[in-house]
Parts: C-alpha cells; sequence; structure tokens
C-alpha cells in the first residue's frame, strides 16, 4: 500500500518535470522561430494533451487545479498591479469607455452571428427561445480576456507605452464586465428556457456579494502585506518573495473558502499593493525577475494540456462563428470607444489586438453554466464552442498582441 502510493507520487514529481522541461523547450523553439514564447507553451501543452497523444495520463489532468490556480493568482496579481491611481487619473476615463464598448459591441456581434447562424443556417434546434438561450449565453462569454497571454507577452518583449498600458487596463476592467454581462445573462436565458421562477434581485444581490466580497478580501490581505512590510523593513529579496507569494494565496484561498470570485481577489491585491504598498516597485520587480517565467510555463502549458479536445467535435462551425464575430466586436468596440474618448490613434488601432486571448475564467463559467440542470440539454453545445474558441484564441491571441505591440513601436 505504502509502494503504491510513493510510486503514484513519483508518478506525479515525473509528470510535473515533463510538463515544465517541455515547456521549456517549446517556448525556446517558438522565440527562434520569432513567435512568442506563450505559443511555444500551448502548443507543448496541446501535444501532452491526453485527448491528443496521450502522454500525459487524464489522472494527472484531473489533479493539476491547484497547479493552475497558484500560476493563474500570481498572473492576476501582476495585473492588479498595473492599476495604479496616479496612471488611472490621467488614463481612467478613457480605459472604462474603452472596456464598456469593447465588451458590449463583443456581446452584441457574437448574439447577432450566433443566432443568425443557429436561425438560418446550422439547425440544431427547432425551439426560438433555446436559440436565443444559447446566442445570448455565448455573446456574454464573449466580453472577457485572458490577461495573462497579454502580461506574458509584454513581459517577454519588455513592452511599455500607452497602447501596452491600456491594453493592461481593459484587460483587468473585462473580466469584471464579463462576469456582471454573463451573471445578467444567465438569469435572463433560463427564462427563455422554461424556468420562470428568476428572481432578478436575488441575481444582483449575489453579484454584488461575489465581487464587494472578492475586493474586501484583497484589500484586507493588502493592508496586512502594508503592516507587515512597515513593521519588518528591511526585507531580503528571498523573504520578500515568500512573503509575497504566501499571500497571493491567501487572498486567493480565502476568497475561493467564501465563494467569492478568486481572481478578482487577487487582482485588488495587486491594486493596492501598488497603490499603498512602499515597497510595491521592489515587489513586482522580484515577481517579474525570479517567478514569471517558472510561472508563466507552467500555467499555459497546462491549460494547453486541460483543454478537453473531444467535447469540440461537431461545433466547428459555431467555434468559429464565435471567433470571427468576437474579433468583430473587439475591434470595432475600441474603434468606437477611442472616438468617444478622443483617444491617441495608436490606441485605437492597436489596442484590440491584446484583447483577444481567452481562457481560464470563460471556460470555468461554462463548465459552471454546464452544471445547472436548466442548462443540461444545450451545456455540451455551449462547452464545445467556448473550449475550441479558447483553443484558437490561446494560439492566435499571443501572436496578435506581439504584432499590435510591434505595430505600435512598444516592444523593448
Amino acid at each position: 500500500m505504502v509502494s503504491k502510493k510513493i510510486s503514484e507520487l513519483m508518478d506525479v514529481i515525473l509528470s510535473i518535470g515533463i510538463l515544465i522541461f517541455i515547456g521549456y523547450l517549446a517556448g525556446e523553439l517558438a522565440e527562434k522561430i520569432k513567435l512568442p514564447k506563450i505559443s511555444g507553451y500551448i502548443l507543448a501543452g496541446l501535444l501532452l494533451n491526453p485527448d491528443l497523444s496521450g502522454i500525459m495520463s487524464y489522472e494527472f489532468v484531473d489533479h493539476t487545479d491547484p497547479l493552475l490556480s497558484i500560476s493563474l493568482s500570481v498572473i492576476t496579481f501582476s495585473i492588479g498591479g498595473s492599476l495604479s491611481l496616479q496612471k488611472l487619473r490621467t488614463t481612467g476615463s478613457k480605459i472604462l469607455t474603452l472596456t464598456v464598448m469593447e465588451c458590449v459591441f463583443a456581446f452584441i456581434s457574437v448574439f447577432l452571428f450566433m443566432f443568425l447562424t443557429l436561425y438560418f443556417f446550422i439547425h440544431i434546434f427547432d425551439s426560438i427561445h433555446v436559440i436565443i438561450a444559447i446566442s445570448l449565453i455565448l455573446a456574454s462569454l464573449a466580453a472577457p480576456t485572458d490577461p495573462s497571454a497579454t502580461l506574458a507577452v509584454m513581459h517577454e518583449y519588455k513592452a511599455k507605452g500607452e497602447v501596452s498600458s491600456t491594453m493592461m487596463g481593459i484587460a483587468a476592467f473585462d473580466d469584471i464586465i464579463g462576469i456582471i454581462i454573463y451573471t445578467l445573462v444567465t438569469a435572463f436565458a433560463a427564462f427563455f428556457l422554461g424556468k420562470s421562477d428568476i428572481e432578478f434581485s436575488k441575481t444582483l444581490l449575489d453579484l454584488g456579494l461575489n465581487i464587494g466580497g472578492a475586493i474586501l478580501v484583497g484589500g484586507l490581505i493588502g493592508l496586512l502585506f502594508y503592516l507587515i512590510t512597515k513593521i519588518f523593513k528591511k526585507q531580503e529579496e528571498g523573504t520578500l518573495i515568500v512573503l509575497t507569494i504566501s499571500l497571493i494565496l491567501l487572498s486567493y484561498g480565502v476568497a475561493d473558502y467564501f465563494g467569492f470570485e478568486s481572481l478578482l481577489a487577487t487582482i485588488a491585491l495587486g491594486a493596492v499593493v501598488v497603490n499603498f504598498n512602499p515597497l510595491s516597485d521592489k515587489i513586482f520587480k522580484l515577481i517579474e525577475r525570479y517567478t514569471d517565467e517558472l510561472i508563466f510555463v507552467v500555467f499555459f502549458t497546462l491549460s494547453g494540456m486541460q483543454l478537453s479536445l473531444s467535447s469540440i467535435t461537431g461545433s466547428y462551425a459555431l467555434i468559429l462563428i464565435y471567433i470571427i464575430a468576437r474579433i468583430i466586436g473587439k475591434f470595432s468596440g475600441i474603434y468606437a470607444g477611442a472616438k468617444i474618448a478622443k483617444s491617441d490613434s495608436k490606441v485605437m488601432k492597436y489596442t484590440a489586438g491584446g484583447l483577444l486571448p481567452q481562457g481560464g475564467i470563460v471556460i470555468g463559467l461554462a463548465l459552471l453554466l454546464a452544471k445547472d440542470p436548466v442548462f443540461k440539454e444545450t451545456g455540451s453545445i455551449i462547452i464545445g464552442v467556448v473550449i475550441g474558441a479558447a483553443l484558437i484564441h490561446e494560439i492566435i491571441g499571443p501572436i496578435s498582441s506581439r504584432f499590435s505591440l510591434s505595430k505600435a513601436g512598444e516592444l523593448g
């Protein structure tokens, strides 16, 4: 019995070693052919995917959620670090306008494309109510961006400038707006599927508790971080990394324990640290210098490995329509928002290119939806489209981000 457990533990350790090594090699090869390293990491994950090669077992993939959560919490902490009040005072209203417009335009574009496709061309469902419900749900999932991919590209190429900071500001905010849209729309979609006892007041209350609770957790742990660095002023680099990682995971874990949005808590923690902690510059530079590369290798290789390729079967046309509609929505939304906010022409032309990646949060929302009995019959279609689109978005997204930042002249 003991020897069996040791063998299983060795298998897990061996698998993690293979995952990191193959991810690293793929990243270096991608860089050699002028692609972002992140593209190599994702392709390495696909190579190791049990649905494709069978190199990794399904059992190992089922046990990698903690690794994925740890990686994502560190990434979202860094994203929160881009929300400096000093910068937001000058660009905050513009970023908010751009965020709202690109989210709304992506929602409208995907809804229209999906509804017209399902109603006139792909006759999967006979009921117009079901078609409206699916179109609404897929449209609500079009708003969020996966900011981790954009952040990885920016760190790899030392990108700095107005377009870069605008991309990160929007990527941080559009997850919040995306969660709000998704929560409200799923309640509305359930009505079309025949569930008439929808309580919008309860939905709004739950939404407020989810977002407010996450921000409160991140804020309180950010205050704890501030107090520790004030009491123990002399912090060596090693101990500061230990403290930072521990508080990031504490923030994520506490929020998750109480059922709040965990990633929003770590974003809030990053925002509090960058604005109020006297060691903020040192903290974020240490994260970037010593942990980012490992975190990105683990997260994006795992992301590619965890994508359920079998669920994509039969959804190819809808996946393609979803991707095209979302790209149209993102670009037209940024263009309209930049016109309203009177943003620089570079922001208008190149910002949307960094908002294409989609991953963790969207897949998580889709999987959560599939567990709801109301969406039992439609869940498989939604998951197929979302996972297929996420797979393609995660491959083309980093390339699009690099191209946009290059055209904007902001690559270091």
